[in-house]
């Protein structure tokens, strides 16, 4: 059983950086396509960004050019120039296939607990 284990969130200030990690047990992060997702009140879960075990790397619009995926001995979320509204619970996810549409939360089998990030203006 995949397991999958966030860490790295806090508070910090617009403007401030912060990396995300997410940890695999029981699998491997290169033999499933990895996400993120964040879920703020009120709001419905939301894509963040995605790795392919491939490497291929899909953004939202809405932190491209901010955030960056990565895999190495975890998955990353590099989080730079955070915004006030990029406060949100951040969940990792994992799937080994896709059937298309990899922005959806549906398409992910295995989730982490999430980690709060929290930007003060």
């Amino acid at each position: 059983q995949v397991q999958l284990v966030e860490s790295g969130g806090g508070l910090v200030q617009a403007g401030k950086s912060l990396r995300l990690s997410c940890k695999v047990y029981g699998g491997t992060s290169s033999s499933h396509n990895m996400a993120w997702f964040r879920l703020a009140p009120g709001k419905e879960r939301e894509f963040v960004a995605v790795i392919s075990f491939s490497g291929i790397t899909y953004y939202a619009d809405s932190v491209n050019g901010r955030f960056t995926i990565s895999r190495e001995d975890a998955v990353y979320l590099q989080m730079n120039s955070l915004k006030p509204e990029d406060t949100a619970v951040y969940y990792c996810a994992a799937t080994p296939y896709w059937h298309g549409t990899y922005y959806s939360p549906d398409e992910y089998i295995y989730w982490g607990q999430g980690t709060q990030v929290t930007v003060s203006s």
